[in-house]
């Protein structure tokens, strides 16, 4: 039987959330000894642990057949290999937030993006800086650096920097500030553009519904109350994102039902006051661990 790769990164910011993503969706996996390759036990699927700037070439390779990897990473490899271009995010995943932003020394005078036409930029992001300012009409020159990005200016060899940015404690600690975002990243599922096997599709289509399963529960609750009959109306209005809500009878009071139902928002505690002010009482909110619709 065919079966899936599956690469993510081996360790790092989004290794740990890729792999707990892919076990709430039941995969289980077999360990090898340099545990870089994982075994899929009771779905035809493995996983291939490596560096998240390798994953995007794995799977232009035809190494993988899936990856889970930053956007940001992805969207640089694609704008250096534009002759086979062909990812497709497949899901936008809820963690591994970040934006790529410019930067520059503290007192330097600059304001805008458009204030760095001719100048140099430092970054580990070459081809993705480059594309954005070009499309905003900005000429610069991109010094690639691998790491310590935000050393750049102080060295001389530019005059900003575009880099990563999740708290800004770095570029403070190097008298940087960051003044313009360029790109909002977060961490995404991709595939190939080029058709799968029927095989695989079929195996792909079902990990991508237990995947969607899982991203839905996430921001699910499941909400139970007690409440009056000629309420139920109001009450229902008042759960965020509910569908029609199942009603039970109370036993020995005609006039109060039990009513349960799926918020597919997030429930805030104004939300359970408005309830209770709307006449509901004995109200629960449970997270919901799996979900299909």
């Amino acid at each position: 039987m065919n079966r899936i790769r599956v690469a993510i990164q081996k360790s790092g910011r989004l290794s740990e959330k890729s792999l707990d993503l892919l076990q709430r969706c039941g995969l289980r996996f077999a360990r090898s000894k340099d545990k870089l390759y994982w075994y899929g036990k009771d779905f035809p699927i493995d996983l291939l642990l490596v560096r998240d700037d390798d994953i995007p070439r794995l799977l232009l390779d035809g190494v993988c057949d899936l990856g889970i990897v930053g956007e940001n990473i992805a969207e640089e490899t694609m704008l250096e290999n534009t002759a086979d271009n062909n990812l497709e995010q497949l899901r936008k995943l809820p963690f591994g937030g970040c934006r790529l932003s410019l930067a520059v020394p503290e007192n330097s005078g600059f304001q805008t993006a458009a204030d760095l036409d001719g100048c140099r930029i430092a970054t580990s992001y070459p081809a993705l800086t480059r594309s954005i300012l070009s499309s905003r009409g900005i000429s610069a020159e991109t010094v690639k650096f691998s790491g310590s990005v935000e050393i750049a200016p102080g060295l001389g060899t530019a005059d900003a920097i575009s880099d990563l940015v999740s708290t800004g404690t770095t570029l403070r600690a190097n008298h940087l500030v960051e003044f313009e975002v360029l790109f909002e990243s977060t961490a995404a599922l991709y595939g190939q553009l080029d058709q799968p096997s029927v095989e695989k599709q079929d195996m792909i289509d079902r990990l991508l519904s237990r995947l969607d399963g899982v991203l839905l529960a996430a921001e699910c609750k499941y909400v139970m109350l007690h409440a009056p009959r000629d309420a139920v109306d109001t009450i229902t209005r008042l759960l965020p994102g509910a569908e029609n809500p199942s009603l039970m009878n109370l036993e020995g009071d005609p006039d109060r039902v039990a009513l349960h139902a799926v918020c597919r928002e997030t429930v805030f505690w104004e939300h359970l006051e408005a309830l209770r002010g709307a006449g509901a009482s004995a109200i629960l909110v449970l997270p919901v661990e799996k979900m299909l619709g």
